[in-house]
């Protein structure tokens, strides 16, 4: 249903295999980050005023801030004591520390204040502009003229502006200003005039201007001067909030009528060789708050980002535009819907698709604008970008009004990857991760390693943003039926920065196909949700490639049992008040689609089951093809085609029982199945084409027939799926049948004693040894017991494996063959040496063929039979081998052992 607008975004995975090793030391400094962007986003120690930078410039090594402030401290932690420093101060540009040059500005009356700062081309000259009525003392008229190398004023500059200058620019004989006055040395100049550099002498230039000019900018060829600001006209000719004008006379040259809202403004512009830039803000509804880029010449659109958020700065540099903002809704662009606001973006100089570059700060005080002026100053050959503004947190932390990145020492990791595993077949398990925030990398490689080894089994590298991470997958294609995984992951990013290691995923692959999901898969679903994760915030897809992962939002409760498909699967729970999972993929959705999932409820409040909208963590303005629930318990499937078109069942399903809902539209219109049986047609074969996220759990319902009380679901939720066809009535039924089939079941059984034997120590025990030990001369032998359950109701044993985990000890590995067989005779841990050890039996169960050094867990096939027998009771097992090459494994006792030695039983129909 309309409300407002969206658009689509994309990623793009490549997968190859490594072999390199793990690295999880913090990795040098280094200049790398993705390009590209220029600078890393580790903020910098800088010293801070104690209120708001309007103005930056830089010249010799030094940065010059301009602002509304009395004084400037060291940045926490820092050396040094508070200093005064009257709406200025100079600071090293490689330290952020005060330098010598020390200026006060100040007014007779009213509130003193620096907003523009700008160096003659040669920088020797710095001309500071604001309101203000003296510089240390010598008089001034809101417009000053410094020598930079004696930090002097420059008494024979001395134009006299009448009012508050805001925006300056400087060419080998001119001053370019905008502001608020409407007269210069008494002279008519309204909002734009241009001075002498050298005496300040007014000059013929004249564009005035009916509103207050804040940008003034000089192109590059010198011959014409962009101007920005409040204004509708310039010189009576109308062109609101951007014009450009000649560099002599002020006559217009290029006007824009109707080319920006009248509600926004112009608050800087910036010019590189290629064209030019504006930031501009707006206020209420339909406002235009972002950049658009210029060319040169002709000085018409290349194009225009359309982000919200009051786009205070830009700045050209090497082919990024960096800006400084608050954006909170890039939707319209295809980014970010409207949420939390983001204030330091970079785009490529050519479009509008964002950078992996975004540092943040907050708000502030003042306006809560957040930053607001941007420089780059160099020196000893390192590039640094200052950022100036009312904030007062960088990055997280406490720092006000000036920060600064460098083009070199990108220390920041990316953060740690969540990951899970699944198998629906042998053979085979899906390994995905939701993607790595890294604040000035996009482009990350993963490392997935299995069991424990050092060495990775696979190298992944994929894009992530910060509002743009969706889910990274590979496919192990080298596992054995039966036989349990475990898995980790790590993120590094262009400079070496590691990541710690993923939280383990491990998986047990099964004997025979799990039916349920793997129909799913094969019937093409591009979104598959089966919430069984254990913890927050990834909700992984497990469909075919799809990568369409889901984030939880304000926690629901997860892995409910039981699911609503038979065996493992656990199913999410949502408390009908603020929890739900949205999309991490931004996608339209075709003409042809359905939509699948499985729910439990005895609500009587309503709510949203499933659908799309064009917002993530905010309600959105767009929502349709959604399925949700009336107080009474009656489902609805509901489309917008300029009017809200739904399907409702007669039967109240909040029963809290599981029930199978599916909704379908394509080329034969509207149709409502639920538990496999038709119960509604519409022919519909239209929705509302908008850009945006499935939701699971809630979102908006304004506008839709029997609204519940509630747009939020309360109940449980499991096997959500989302196909880009349509499903045909036979497959619905075959999911609906296949939920309901006995599905394996897997039991993992830790040890319930473990001990070795030792022919160099015959009579000591090892019960409490944190290690067990394997070798054929001279003899060690382990003995594990583990008490089985018995088969679950009306299955059989299928498989049973057993895991062992060798120790961090040096060569614990071994190239001798290990063998698992049975023990015949009575032992316990507490009591087995060497003199007493139990007989064993014949033949082997199962063995390992070696096993490489290294800390891993490995995993042995038994045969079924034997270990069948022994369901219901105790079975003991001994590791033995034939040679000299020692094998060193974690017992039970070992705070390292990750549950082994551990058997793994699947149970299945027989």
């Amino acid at each position: 249903m309309r409300r407002s607008r969206g658009a689509a975004a994309l990623l793009a995975l490549s997968l190859t295999a490594t072999g390199a090793g793990l690295g999880l030391a913090l990795a040098p400094q280094a200049a790398a980050v993705t390009p590209p962007v220029a600078f890393t986003a580790d903020a910098l120690s800088t010293w801070q005023p104690n209120g708001v930078v309007w103005a930056l410039a830089e010249a010799g090594g030094q940065v010059f801030a301009g602002g509304t402030f009395s004084t400037v401290r060291p940045p926490a932690g820092g050396a040094g004591g508070e200093q005064q420093a009257v709406n200025f101060v100079a600071l090293d540009a490689a330290t952020g520390v005060p330098t010598s040059c020390k200026l006060s500005f100040t007014v007779a009356s009213g509130t003193a204040t620096v907003r523009a700062l700008a160096l003659s081309p040669d920088k020797s000259t710095l001309y500071a502009g604001g309101y203000f009525g003296a510089v240390n003392g010598t008089a001034v008229s809101s417009l000053a003229a410094v020598d930079v190398a004696s930090c002097t004023v420059k008494t024979a500059f001395r134009p006299a502006f009448a009012a508050t200058v805001r925006a300056l620019a400087v060419t080998g004989d001119t001053v370019y200003a905008g502001g608020d006055f409407l007269t210069v040395a008494g002279q008519p100049r309204q909002r734009f005039a241009a001075v002498g550099a050298a005496d300040g002498a007014l000059k013929p230039f004249t564009a005035d201007a009916d509103e207050p000019g804040r940008a003034v900018e000089v192109t590059p060829d010198g011959q014409n001067v962009v101007l920005g600001g409040d204004f509708f006209t310039v010189n009576g000719t109308n062109t609101h909030a951007l014009a450009v004008v000649d560099a002599a006379s002020g006559a217009l040259t290029r006007s824009y009528p109707g080319f920006i809202e009248t509600n926004s403004v112009v608050k800087d512009i910036a010019t590189d060789d290629t064209g030019f830039y504006t930031a501009n803000e707006g206020t209420g509804g339909g406002v235009f708050d972002g950049r658009i880029a210029l060319d040169l010449p002709g000085f018409g659109q290349r194009w225009r980002d359309t982000c919200l958020g009051a786009t205070q700065a830009v700045l050209p540099y090497q082919n990024v535009l960096y800006s400084a903002s608050h954006a909170h809704d890039c939707s319209s662009v295809g980014e970010f819907p409207d949420g939390q606001r983001h204030h330091l973006l970079a785009q490529p100089t050519t479009g509008t698709g964002k950078l992996g570059w975004a540092p943040d700060t907050n708000d502030g005080i003042g306006e809560g604008i957040g930053p607001r002026v941007m420089t780059v100053g160099s020196k000893n050959g390192v590039e640094y970008l200052w950022v100036g503004g009312e904030f007062t947190t960088v990055n997280g932390a406490a720092q006000q009004g000036l920060t600064r990145f460098a083009s070199t020492g990108d220390t920041g990791a990316p953060t740690v990857p969540v990951a899970s595993a699944v198998s629906f077949k042998p053979g085979e398990v899906q390994v995905r991760w939701r993607t790595s925030l890294d604040l000035d990398d996009s482009a990350l490689t993963y490392k997935v390693y299995r069991n424990g080894a050092a060495t990775p089994v696979a190298t992944v590298t994929a894009d992530s943003l910060f509002f743009k991470r969706p889910q990274a997958s590979w496919t192990d294609t080298t596992v054995a039926a039966g036989q349990s995984y475990t898995y980790r992951v790590t993120a590094t990013d262009a400079a070496g920065n590691t990541s710690a290691l993923s939280a383990t995923a491990s998986v047990t692959v099964p004997t025979t196909v799990d039916g349920y999901p793997n129909q799913v898969r094969a019937d093409g679903a591009t979104q598959y949700w089966r919430y069984d994760e254990s913890a927050l915030p990834f909700v992984a897809d497990s469909s075919l490639g799809g990568n369409r992962a889901g984030v939880h939002l304000n926690a629901p409760a997860l892995r409910q049992t039981p699911g609503a498909v038979s065996g493992a699967s656990t199913a999410i729970g949502f408390n009908g008040t603020d929890t739900q999972v949205y999309g991490d993929h931004r996608q339209s959705v075709g003409s042809t689609y359905s939509i699948e999932t499985w729910f439990r409820t005895n609500t009587t409040r309503g709510g949203k089951l499933f659908g799309f909208g064009n917002n993530q963590t905010r309600g959105s303005n767009q929502y349709d093809k959604h399925i949700y629930m009336t107080n009474d318990g009656r489902l609805v499937y509901g489309v917008y085609t300029g009017a809200t078109r739904t399907v409702t069942t007669a039967t109240a399903y909040n029963d809290n029982l599981w029930h199978h809902v599916v909704a379908i539209q394509g080329p034969g219109g509207m149709t409502l199945y639920v538990d496999g049986v038709q119960k509604g047609t519409l022919a519909v074969t239209t929705h509302e084409n908008f850009s945006g996220y499935w939701h699971a759990g809630g979102d908006s319902l304004g506008g839709w027939p029997d609204r519940p009380t509630s747009e939020y679901w309360a109940g449980q939720l499991d096997e959500s799926a989302v196909y880009p066809t349509v499903l045909s009535a036979a497959q619905v039924q075959n999911h609906y049948a296949l939920a309901t089939a006995p599905a394996d079941s897997v039991v993992q059984v830790p040890a319930a004693e473990d001990t070795y034997a030792n022919a160099g120590a015959p009579g000591t025990n090892y019960g409490t040894s944190s290690s067990l030990a394997v070798r054929g001369t001279s003899f060690y032998a382990s003995y594990l017991r583990f008490d089985l359950p018995a088969a679950p109701a009306g299955t059989v044993l299928k498989s049973a494996t057993l895991g062992v985990r060798t120790s961090t000890m040096s060569g614990a590995g071994t190239t001798d063959t290990v063998s698992v067989v049975p023990v015949t005779g009575a032992w316990s841990e507490g009591g087995t040496t060497y003199n007493n050890r139990p007989s064993l039996g014949a033949p082997a169960l199962g063995g390992y063929p070696g096993i490489p050094d290294g800390s891993a867990v490995h995993t042995a096939t038994l045969t079924t039979g034997t270990v069948a027998a022994a369901l219901g009771g105790s079975l003991g097992l001994a590791l033995t081998s034939p040679g000299t090459d020692a094998l060193w494994l974690w017992s039970s006792e070992a705070q390292a052992n990750e549950g082994t030695p551990q058997l793994t039983l699947t149970f299945g129909a027989p």
